[in-house]
């Protein structure tokens, strides 16, 4: 006899995350949840875009880590909102935790939420949160075989971001055989090559993460 532990889990789950995207949809609020391994450079990505898009929308974070509250820190010293999640193990947010982070911000003044997801590459992809959109970042010196290894996180994925570029020439990445590899899980995703700690390639992501916070206003 099987017992399927998941089905229930991801059923509450899913329950709660339609309340939540009735409730950013209701205020206007795009929530935009990134996946990443650890070390990708999640954090150095949303302040780069914090930077770019601050002008013209209202920004929060919900940082989730298993501990610690170092990145939330980063981002509030810029002056932004920013909600620790310690998931205290977990190698994901659910639904209910991001629940309880937006009860303790300002809907009516928000424009986007930036949820950085707990670093993992599997575990994330099965939790709807209420998001807008899943977006992925996986960074040069990680390889250019990770789309295959971890299809379903590419699958999932709206878009795509390749960070820390500028490292290219010091790794062994085969752009060629990812871009085609992404193509072949997600052909409907862009791909925004990036050095966010540089400022390289910032520019296109924001705009185009602009356009799809501006089509719900």
């Amino acid at each position: 006899m099987q017992i399927d532990i998941k089905q229930p889990i991801l059923g509450k789950n899913d329950e709660l995350a339609k309340k939540n995207r009735e409730l950013f949809a209701q205020h206007n609020v795009f929530v935009l949840d990134l996946l990443a391994s650890p070390g990708s450079g999640k954090t150095s990505t949303i302040l780069a875009t914090i930077d770019a898009l601050r002008d013209e929308f209202n920004i929060a974070v919900i940082e989730g880590d298993i501990a610690s509250s170092v990145d939330a820190e980063k981002i509030k010293a810029q002056g932004i909102a920013a909600v620790q999640i310690n998931t205290g193990g977990a190698c994901h947010l659910e639904s209910d935790m991001i629940r309880r982070a937006v009860d303790v911000l300002d809907l009516e003044r928000l424009d986007l939420i930036i949820v950085e997801n707990v670093g993992n590459l599997v575990c994330p992809t099965d939790f709807d949160l209420g998001e807008n959109m899943k977006v992925m970042i996986l960074s040069v010196p990680e390889g250019d075989d990770k789309p295959l290894k971890y299809p379903g996180v590419f699958q999932a994925s709206e878009a795509i971001i390749l960070n820390k570029v500028d490292t290219m020439p010091v790794f062994n990445f085969d752009s060629d055989a990812f871009y085609a590899s992404v193509k072949q899980l997600n052909p409907q995703a862009p791909v925004f090559p990036i050095a966010a700690t540089k400022g390289e390639g910032v520019t296109e992501w924001a705009e185009w993460l602009a356009e799809q916070i501006r089509a719900i206003q």
